[in-house]
């Protein structure tokens, strides 16, 4: 049986993947800073620098040391979560997850391409959030696995801010977030704090690029103090089969005079919530989980 337990933080550890082919880039002194302010503060951090460790981004039969269910028609999902009840997913993955098991918070640093994580990040997930270990129907979003740990997006943009607004060519920022911090954050169970994004820090001058740094920084002072996203709770939901897993009517008739919708994703024919993947509601405010 794969452990229960497997999941519980440790105490002031921190785990940062972080995905960029170059020690100079701002994405590494974005991750440098976070090292040692987090570092400064008395947590133990972690770093998986996946292009130093070219970690595999395929999921593949090779992620699996055991026999297989099924050889002649795999199903790499079925395999895997059997892998990791067995105990014999491929090392790489195994020790991913130890770091993850280990973290209390998880930063996830990168730039982004093609509006969403580059290809080995997007591995990553793929091929450590195995099921059983990540997730179950039984076990995601606010009831997720990792329901007592935090994680959070730090990237850096090619394009400027305005152009990821709501009117802009990007279209709005908080769509593009909403896959990873809710499709794969959030269904995990994290409790997922404010993105930090830095815009378009290639096209700065240098005093910008320095500013944005020292206000990381100042971030990270705080970070574990702030509120989190909010997102819509499971029990809006009609959890089964028959209902479709879908917004139970009851919950669809009391939105009808509100003038936004619950959520990015679950906007039911409404203007979008602003901000809703950008910025935690205030203090005192009701959320929707």
């Amino acid at each position: 049986m794969g452990c229960i337990n497997s999941v519980k933080p440790v105490a002031k550890s921190v785990l940062i993947v972080f995905a960029h082919q170059s020690s100079n880039s701002f994405n590494a002194a974005a991750k440098d800073v976070a090292v040692k302010e987090l570092e400064k503060q008395g947590w133990t951090v972690t770093v998986s620098d996946l292009y130093a460790m070219e970690f595999k981004a395929t999921a593949t039969q090779q992620d699996i040391k055991g026999k297989l269910k099924n050889a002649e028609q795999f199903r790499y999902g079925d395999e895997i979560a059997a892998a990791w009840e067995a105990k014999t997913l491929s090392d790489d993955i195994a020790e991913e997850q130890r770091k993850i098991t280990e973290a209390e918070l998880i930063i996830f640093q990168f730039p982004l391409y093609w509006f969403s994580v580059p290809a080995i990040m997007k591995g990553w997930f793929d091929r450590v959030f195995t099921g059983g270990f990540a997730f179950s129907l039984q076990k995601m979003y606010d009831n997720g696995s990792f329901k007592h740990k935090k994680a959070m997006l730090s990237f850096t943009t090619g394009a400027m801010e305005s152009m990821f607004l709501p009117d802009g060519i990007n279209g709005d920022m908080n769509v593009t977030l909403w896959p990873l911090q809710n499709g794969i954050l959030h269904f995990c169970g994290f409790q997922v704090l404010a993105p930090q994004i830095f815009w378009s820090p290639a096209h700065c001058p240098e005093p910008v690029r320095v500013a944005m740094l020292q206000n990381w920084e100042q971030r990270l002072k705080g970070l574990m103090t702030e509120t989190p996203l909010k997102f819509a709770s499971s029990e809006l939901f009609d959890m089964s089969f028959q209902g479709g897993f879908r917004l139970r009517p009851d919950v669809v008739m009391e939105r009808e005079t509100q003038p936004h919708g619950i959520t990015t994703g679950h906007h039911i024919g409404k203007p979008l919530p602003p901000n809703n993947q950008l910025k935690a509601p205030p203090e005192g405010t009701t959320g929707t989980n």
